[in-house]
């Protein structure tokens, strides 16, 4: 038995993962021998609100379901989705009610943690953005927080164990707590003892806070690893931080005077999407922790919409099996599933599960990907445009991805385009589609 206190994996898988009123359920169901066929779908808000969340979580649902005697649909993970269905469940009752608690806990926290991602990476497609947000959550949902954030489209991670879950590299360098371990005014032995002892392909990031005023640190930085310095980073504490866009503009200005303008600047610490947009005109890259892996869960709910064939559902919620669209002018559009959508959409609900057996596969790419395309379709989030241009006081080249040494530029992001993607045109404000019927 566990010294910590985590639900093993094959509790989960068990179904005991549950709360104890399905157990109640099952037991009543079963004394009534009684087991009706249903449909249930898993929802967020009935109607459209005009606020997009991104799916993600679903490939552990998936897996949880698989195996029961049942069908599922669901929406591609790294779908936005706005009100209606992202999971539809069919079969009797009893062959999945005890896995609710389960199948909910999965799709309500990693969609809000990719749904912050994604902000986070709207608010600077063009910059680096890392999640470094693990240490703010149980060790055990640390691969579903950076699996989420890769779904999201953040460029990397920071947590070992989930990089090996997950088959990425994760990527850091250094803690304050190396630099104190130096001692004050001894930074510079830090730095170099760093240098001599990482490998060759560990970027070459000098953390610049620690003792003294940034500028004077980064410089320091730069005299005593010159050229393999590859960037600067910037976690200065927030209560000494002041103007940290004038911080931030004041070193770059110091490192292009002395001719190291392709040192890159990296900043972290209370990282969030209004700070990213004050702040990427002048900052390289972005380190975001808690406002990613502290998302507030999705308010997902399983509810029954069919009994036997007919349309059933508790007071407030829209009863029937429905479908979800995708419309041409970036507008989500829930309506029933025995009924036309509209002309000019894409089906959205895609078949998940067929008797139990697992009949799509999952890849982080291709949600991030999914997500990124949908982002522009959608026009998600509307702020994310807004804050100042990109400007330099300096020329450099792109930033390098996390992980990565100076041996060539990064390429761009694809993402930053205006024009909507590929058979999607630009959602205006006020075309969110109503459910129809």
């Amino acid at each position: 038995m566990s010294e910590f206190d985590i639900i093993p994996p094959e509790a989960i898988e068990s179904g005991d993962a549950t709360d104890a009123y399905f157990d109640r359920t099952a037991e009543t169901l079963e004394h009534a021998g009684h087991n009706p066929h249903v449909v249930a779908e898993v929802t967020a808000d009935q109607f459209p609100t005009g606020e997009f969340e991104l799916l993600a979580g679903l490939r552990d649902a998936a897996h949880l379901l698989e195996g029961l005697p049942i069908d599922a649909d669901a929406l591609p993970e790294g779908t936005l989705f706005d009100g209606g269905p992202v999971l539809r469940i069919e079969g009797t009752y009893l062959e999945f009610a005890r896995y609710e608690t389960a199948l909910l806990g999965f799709l309500s926290h990693a969609s809000a943690v990719a749904t912050n991602a994604l902000r986070a990476r709207r608010a600077a497609p063009e910059s680096t953005v890392l999640s470094f947000g693990t240490r703010h959550v149980h060790p055990s949902i640390g691969a579903m927080v950076e699996r989420s954030a890769l779904v999201g489209g953040l460029d990397g991670i920071s947590n070992v164990a989930a990089g090996e879950v997950l088959d990425r590299e994760a990527g850091g360098t250094m803690p304050h707590a190396l630099l104190i371990c130096f001692g004050r005014g001894n930074q510079e032995d830090a730095w170099r003892a760093f240098d001599d002892a990482v490998a060759a392909d560990v970027p070459r990031v000098a953390l610049c806070d620690t003792y003294s005023d940034e500028v004077d640190e980064v410089l320091r930085a730069v005299e005593a690893l010159g050229d393999d310095l590859d960037s600067v980073r910037l976690d200065t504490t927030g209560s000494r931080r002041g103007d940290f866009r004038h911080i931030v503009r004041e070193v770059q200005w110091e490192l292009d005077a002395r001719g190291h303008g392709d040192v890159d600047v990296f900043v972290s610490g209370g990282i969030d999407p209004a700070s990213i947009r004050e702040l990427r005109d002048v900052a390289d890259g972005f380190g975001v922790g808690g406002y990613v892996s502290n998302a507030d869960p999705v308010d997902f709910a399983l509810d029954i919409v069919e009994v036997d064939g007919e349309p059933a559902a508790k007071r407030g919620k829209l009863s029937g099996a429905k479908a979800v669209y995708r419309t041409d002018d970036g507008g989500h559009h829930v309506g029933l599933r025995s009924r036309e959508g509209p002309d000019d959409a894409e089906s959205l609900m895609q078949p998940l599960l067929r008797d139990g057996e697992l009949v799509r596969g999952f890849d982080i790419d291709a949600a991030a990907e999914r997500a990124r395309t949908d982002a522009e379709c959608t026009d998600f989030p509307a702020t994310a445009r807004a804050g100042r241009s990109r400007r330099r006081t300096s020329r450099k080249p792109p930033p390098r991805a996390a992980g990565t040494r100076r041996s060539g530029a990064r390429p761009r992001r694809t993402g930053t385009s205006t024009a909507g993607a590929p058979g999607c045109r630009r959602r205006t404000r006020g075309s969110q589609k109503a459910v129809s019927s």
